[in-house]
């Protein structure tokens, strides 16, 4: 062999030495050299002559609707080798794929946020049965019960919306990433509950938004933490249900009673908020008015009539007919609309003295038997100072002794029925 022979044989041989392996899972550079059918990328890979395709799926961790709009000829990419076409070395070739390169980083990204305890923000792309899929670079996952910390029953709400998330489990090799957006949502309602608890004071009026409704209360959102209006603290009227006056998402101003930081309790109260039924009574009821009300309560002895909201009085068993009645019952139901008219008034106490009768025509018949007991109430009412006219809306018999209610005129109808006897 000559001498030049052998040279040219050893060029060879280096030249094919000096060809660097490809193996699967590589990452290389490739240029491009040509596309193919606008549906593939034939590129040559740096330090190899070999040369590799990468199909337009594998271009883009997007969606690619055109190839020409990803690549050109010429254009240098890094490229992972995905797998082998071929079993010939120097003329094989090679499957490669930009979009799992860009994954690989992306996973790596996302697994030193979660060593560090970070978050990420992605959209949401899908709402699929069981919980959202959210685009993070890579596919994400938020299962139903992480998306909030209370139940949703549309989460077709969410989808589009860019939301911040908790990375709960990582595993790129199995493509698996589980995020919590309930996790944000506890952790931003936990400090502000923390900054409202440490602000917030009894007798402090603030505007809150009412967050939910039971039947005992409404339970108001004071921004991040949420405070109990009780049933009775809505109005002061009576409320049967808060859904009655209240509603889900209403603004609201309430006045705070107690304040509990190590039990996270707030006590609130709407009615303190308003102006005090009471103010002005003798304006809005004065001795002698006829007023519209309602019968909230009937017992033994009257019926209470609520003639504003808030403001009951009595009308005593003696006010509600000209004719004698055994019980309120027999002629008034609860609920019902009457008129009646104001005989006294006493705002300090709260009460107001009404009645039914002084508004009715007296019966003709009646007559002779009302003027001949006349004396006698009157001679009761100076010694009982009216006083079974009077009435307390805090409780159906506060204030009140029996003597209160009826005092002597009980004896003088027993005597003026033992008279009658005789006769």
């Amino acid at each position: 062999m000559s001498e030049n022979n052998a040279n040219e044989n050893n060029d060879l041989l280096n030249a094919l030495n000096s060809i660097e392996t490809v193996n699967i899972g590589d990452v290389v550079k490739g240029e491009v050299l040509a596309i193919d059918d606008d549906k593939q990328a034939i590129v040559g890979i740096e330090g190899t002559g070999i040369e590799g395709v990468v199909p337009q799926k594998e271009l883009s961790t997007k969606p690619v609707a055109d190839i020409n709009d990803v690549v050109k000829v010429g254009d240098k990419l890094d490229l992972v080798v995905i797998s082998r076409i071929g079993n010939d070395k120097e003329g094989g070739s090679y499957l490669l794929s930009v979009r799992r390169l860009e994954a690989r980083k992306v996973w790596d990204e996302i697994q030193k946020k979660f060593e560090a305890g970070e978050t990420i923000d992605a959209p949401v792309t899908q709402v699929v049965k069981g919980g959202l899929v959210v685009d993070a670079g890579v596919r994400g996952f938020v299962p139903a019960s992480m998306i909030s910390d209370h139940f949703v029953e549309d989460l077709n709400q969410f989808k589009g919306q860019t939301l911040t998330f908790k990375i709960i489990e990582i595993e790129p090799s199995e493509n698996r990433l589980i995020l919590s957006h309930r996790a944000i949502v506890e952790e931003e309602k936990a400090a502000k509950r923390d900054e409202v608890l440490a602000t917030i004071k009894a007798g402090d009026t603030v505007t809150g938004t009412v967050a939910r409704l039971t039947n005992f209360g409404a339970f108001v959102d004071l921004g991040g933490v949420d405070g109990l209006v009780h049933v009775s603290e809505i109005a002061y009227e009576r409320v049967d249900k808060p859904s009655d006056v209240l509603k889900t998402g209403q603004e609201v101003k309430v006045k705070v009673l107690s304040v509990d930081p190590d039990r996270d309790r707030i006590s609130l109260s709407i009615k303190q908020t308003l102006p005090e039924p009471w103010d002005g009574i003798e304006e809005k009821a004065p001795e002698g008015a006829v007023l519209e009300g309602t019968v909230k309560r009937l017992t033994s002895f009257g019926a209470f009539v609520e003639v504003f909201p808030g403001v009951e009085g009595l009308v005593h068993i003696s006010q509600i007919a000209h004719e004698h009645i055994a019980t309120p019952n027999d002629v008034l139901s609860t609920g019902e609309k009457v008129n009646v008219k104001v005989l006294e008034v006493h705002p300090e106490a709260h009460r107001l003295a009404l009645s039914i009768k002084a508004l009715k025509e007296k019966p003709a018949s009646s007559e002779p038997e009302k003027k001949q007991s006349a004396p006698r109430r009157q001679n009761n009412n100076n010694s009982n100072n009216n006083r079974q006219n009077v009435v307390s809306t805090d409780d159906d018999d506060a204030g009140f002794t029996l003597g209160d209610l009826i005092g002597d005129q009980l004896k003088n109808a027993q005597n003026s029925d033992s008279d009658s006897d005789k006769d």
